[in-house]
This record gives structure tokens, sequence and C-alpha cells, in this order.
């Protein structure tokens, strides 16, 4: 496998719509403000497209809250995409609305039937195997068709577990480069990255590992100054993104793009 944080020339994002007050959350932390979530989407939009990216910007699904959150969807890799199949009741539909588009850019496409269960916010593709993480959203059989439906293409896909009260796997983690991952101390500690050079978040900012490597940027949630402190210490060149209204609806940085 290649390095998958880098050479990327397209990603595929939706704007959030109306009825993003009423996505799914673990808890209730407050309303979003659309207005403020707009500005910010806007600033990620416009620092993907700052890497020379094609960004393919899709209108709001008023019927699906959390449409915002794209990566859900699919799992994009270089020899095709796989459409997902969510572990909330709720999200189902947003697979179907995105489908055409992942047509449109792919020429090999399939499909997670079921009747398992898997969410992209759960897979972490390092450059030598696909890491899936077992969580409220993903399942054991969802996790055994993902591992069947990619085995032609060459890629090892890995099985761990997403720590106790965390909805996805990559709310803790994030890639940097090839073998380099921003990590949580706690899923760290799991032992699920031996073998990788990990970077911990600072104490208390455990919410900024949740960031994107795209290109020459990590895009990285604002208000965590410790943990982008390191990033930039250890070379990587950090753009701050207003995450606070996507954090209401346990959204981050990465749920926010497919990248490819």
């Amino acid at each position: 496998m290649t390095d998958p944080t880098i050479e990327f020339t397209r990603a595929i994002t939706r704007r959030p719509g109306q009825s993003i007050t009423e996505g799914l959350r673990a808890q209730d932390t407050g309303t979003p403000d659309l207005s403020r979530m707009l500005d910010a989407h806007a600033h990620y939009v416009a620092t993907l497209k700052q890497t020379g990216a094609e960004v393919i910007e899709l209108p709001p699904l008023e019927a699906y809250p959390d449409a915002v959150f794209v990566e859900d969807t699919a799992l994009c890799l270089p020899q095709g995409a796989v459409l997902m199949r969510p572990g909330a009741p709720s999200r189902m539909g947003e697979v179907a609305a995105m489908a055409p588009t992942i047509r449109e850019v792919y020429d090999d496409v399939r499909e997670i039937r079921g009747p398992g269960h898997i969410e992209g916010g759960d897979i972490l593709v390092t450059g030598k195997e696909i890491l899936v993480g077992r969580s409220d959203r993903t399942d054991a059989d969802g996790v055994a068709e993902l591992t069947r439906v990619v085995a032609d293409w060459e890629h090892k896909v890995r099985e761990v577990v997403t720590p106790p009260g965390v909805l996805h796997f990559k709310t803790d983690c994030s890639l940097l480069d090839a073998n380099t991952i921003l990590s949580t101390k706690r899923l760290d500690a799991s032992g699920c990255f031996d073998g990788y050079r990990v970077l911990h978040v600072a104490d208390g900012e455990e919410a900024a590992a949740n960031s994107i490597r795209f290109n020459q940027f990590v895009l990285a949630p604002a208000g965590f100054p410790r943990t982008v402190e390191m990033l930039r210490a250890q070379g990587y060149d950090v753009v701050e993104i207003d995450n606070a209204d996507c954090a209401k609806l346990d959204g981050g940085m990465s749920c926010l793009s497919l990248r490819l």
C-alpha cells in the first residue's frame, strides 16, 4: 500500500442543512448554530481547495440531519470504493444519496449488504493495513463483510476495539502519514497501534485526535493549543478549523469529507 495521506486529488463534502439541529448526539451539549457551522464548513472546504484538490460540494439533505458527515457513507481506496451500511437506522438513506456521486468518480464500486453494519468513521487506512474499530456503529459482521469485499484489492483488514463511550474509532485517532498516528492515550493503551509511530494529543485535548492530514496540511479542530504546538514542532503545517458546532453532534474533521 502507498501513503494514504498524500496526493489526494479530490474530496467530497456536503453542506449542512437546516435540519442539522436534529442530528444524532451521544449527549446533549447544546443546539448547533447553523450559521456558524456554515462558516466553519466553508473554511474547511477552502482549506482542502488550497491544496489544489478538486472538492465536490454536495447540497444539503434535509431529510437526513447528519448527512454533513459524509465519511460514514463510503470507504474510498485507490482501487475503488465501498458503500457502507450505517449502524444508526436514521442514517441508512444517506448511502443511497451518496452512491451516484461515488459512481461518478469510481469505476469499481462495491457495497456492504448486511446483515452487519459498518461506518467510515470506524475505518483508518494506513500505509500497510485497514484498521476497523468495533463500536456501537460497526459490528463484527460488518467488519467481516468488508474484509471479504476488499480481499481481491489486496488490502489487509484488522479488527480493533474502540474504547467504551467513544462513538467512532477515529474519534480518538487520525493518520498523519503512512506510519504515524495521532492518538489519545486511552486508545493507544489498547496496543492497537503497535508497530506504528504514535503521537499523543495533550491531556484534556482528546477531541484533537480527530484531525486529518490532507496533502500538505493537517486540519485540526480549533481550541487545542498544546496539541497544535506539538504537531507544529513535529513539522506539520496545521490549519485550525472551528469545530464547536460539529462537536455537539459528535462530529470532527474526518467526518466532513471523503478523500480520494
